[in-house]
């Protein structure tokens, strides 16, 4: 991993740091861990989102075990170097830096620390299509509907999962939301 970190320039490895600070205060759902590497791409870093993700991973564990030692900015740099880190110095002087100026905001209560991790629903898109013929059918006039939905599982990576349902499948779904909607208004 010091390999791949070796090769982010310092603008968006801190910019990563910070990213998963705010995940790990709840302040955002997740990393989008694909947007941040298409831009590291754009700038001339050959890197790929498998690496871009472990890094987050990686820096996720160190500062949620940093918050959970109540490790100073000088601790944690200190602890990184007794590890053996072959971390490059432009990292460590990122994650001093971030760790300084917002490590302390994040909050852990014994309740987030017991609490079953799960992902986190982002956002939904949706889109009505119809399939007008195939190479093996010469008119279907087949309806559907593409679901796009974007999580962010319990490391912070955001995906985005799609499926497709017919019109009764989709009607059954919509009911479905309908019910948890009247659920929700009685809580």
């Amino acid at each position: 991993a010091a390999d791949k970190i070796r090769l982010i320039p310092q603008d968006f490895f801190a910019e990563l740091c910070e990213q998963i600070i705010q995940h790990l205060n709840h302040k955002i759902p997740g990393v989008n861990t694909a947007e941040l590497c298409q831009r590291i791409q754009t700038s001339g870093v050959e890197i790929n989102i498998g690496d871009l993700a472990k890094i987050a991973n990686i820096l996720s564990f160190l500062f949620s075990t940093a918050v959970r030692n109540n490790l100073s900015a000088e601790e944690l740099v200190t602890t990184l170097g007794s590890a053996g880190s072959t971390l490059p110095k432009h990292a460590v002087q990122v994650i001093r830096h971030v760790w300084n100026e917002q490590g302390k905001t994040i909050a852990v209560s014994e309740d987030a620390r017991n609490m079953a991790t799960v992902g986190q629903f982002v956002d939904m898109k949706w889109k009505l299509g119809v399939a007008m013929s195939s190479d093996t059918c010469r008119s279907l006039k087949y309806p559907y509907v593409t679901v796009t939905l974007t999580v962010a599982d319990p490391s912070g990576q955001i995906t985005d999962k799609s499926f497709e349902m017919t019109i009764p499948q989709f009607k059954n779904f919509f009911r479905q939301f309908k019910e948890m909607a009247s659920v929700l208004e009685t809580v």
